[in-house]
C-alpha cells in the first residue's frame, strides 16, 4: 500500500531524516510518536512532497517516485494519492465550511458543483457539522475549523490521510472532539498516518505505533508491544514521561 525506501532530509547541514524505511498496509492507522526535533512532521510531509526528499523512494498504491530527482508530473500524481490535515487548519478564510470542503473537488478533481456540495454535506454531517455548512472559520472554534480540515481530506477520497498533529493547536477542551471524529474514521477502515503527541488515543486507535528520534525509527510494533514491553532504552526513557491520564509530560 504504502513504502518508505531510505528516506533521507536534510535543511542544509542538517541532515533530519537518515534514511527512513517504513511500510503500512491498506486500512492500517499508524501513530508515530516522539520527541520534538525527532523528524516526525518532517516526514510526514515528505510523503506528499510538501517537503522534497533528499533522497529514497516514496511508493503509494502503486505509484512510485524516486525522491533525488522526481519530475513534476511524478510529484503531481503522488500527492493525488494523499490528503493532509495540518496542525494549523489551513482552511480559506473567505469560504465557508462548505466551500472549503468543496472546494478541492470542484477545482481539482472537476467535480460538477452540485453533485460536489452534495457530497460535502455528507462529509461535514460526518464530522458533525451539519449545521456549520453556512459558516467561516472565523465563525468556527478550533475544534470545528479542525473537523472541516478533516472533512475536506475525506472529501478528495485519498489511499491515505496524513494527520500532522492534528490537535496541538486546540484548547484541552477542543481535543476530545477531534479525536473521537478520527476515531470514527479509523473504524471506517481508512489508512491514516498520525503524528502525535495524545499517547492514550495512539495506544487506543493506532494498529502500529512508529517511535521515533533523531531522524531514524527506533522501534515499531503494535501499540501492545510498544507501550508495554519496548524493546529499546531510548523508547523505555520516553515512555517514562507518559502520565496514565494520557499525558506526555516535558
Amino acid at each position: 500500500m504504502i513504502q518508505l525506501k531510505q528516506i533521507k532530509k536534510s535543511f542544509g547541514r542538517h541532515q533530519v531524516l537518515k534514511g527512513i524505511d517504513l511500510q503500512v498496509e491498506k486500512g492500517q492507522v499508524v501513530a508515530i510518536l516522539g520527541p520534538s526535533g525527532s523528524g516526525k512532521t518532517t516526514l510526514l510531509r515528505c510523503i506528499n512532497f510538501l517537503e522534497r526528499p533528499s533522497d529514497g523512494e516514496i511508493e503509494i498504491g502503486g505509484i512510485t517516485v524516486q525522491c533525488k530527482r522526481p519530475s513534476k508530473s511524478d510529484i503531481h500524481t503522488l500527492r493525488k494519492q494523499s490528503a493532509m490535515v495540518f496542525q494549523q487548519y489551513n482552511l480559506f478564510r473567505h469560504k465557508t465550511a462548505l466551500e472549503n470542503v468543496m472546494e478541492g473537488l470542484v477545482v481539482v478533481q472537476k467535480i460538477p458543483k452540485e453533485e460536489a456540495r452534495e457530497r460535502s454535506i455528507a462529509l461535514l454531517k460526518k464530522v458533525g457539522l451539519e449545521n456549520k455548512l453556512d459558516a467561516y472559520p472565523s465563525q468556527l472554534s478550533g475544534g470545528q475549523q479542525q473537523r472541516v480540515g478533516i472533512a475536506r481530506a475525506l472529501a478528495l477520497n485519498p489511499k491515505v490521510i496524513l494527520l500532522d498533529e492534528p490537535t496541538s493547536s486546540l484548547d484541552p477542551e477542543l481535543v476530545g472532539e477531534v479525536l473521537s471524529v478520527i476515531r470514527k474514521i479509523a473504524k471506517e477502515g481508512i489508512t491514516m498516518i498520525i503524528v502525535t503527541h495524545e499517547m492514550a488515543f495512539a495506544q487506543d486507535v493506532a494498529s502500529h505505533i512508529i517511535f521515533m528520534d533523531d531522524g531514524v525509527v527506533v522501534e515499531q510494533g503494535s501499540p501492545v508491544e510498544l507501550f508495554n514491553s519496548p524493546k529499546e532504552e531510548r523508547t523505555r526513557q520516553f515512555l517514562k514521561r507518559y502520565t496514565p491520564d494520557g499525558v506526555y509530560s516535558i
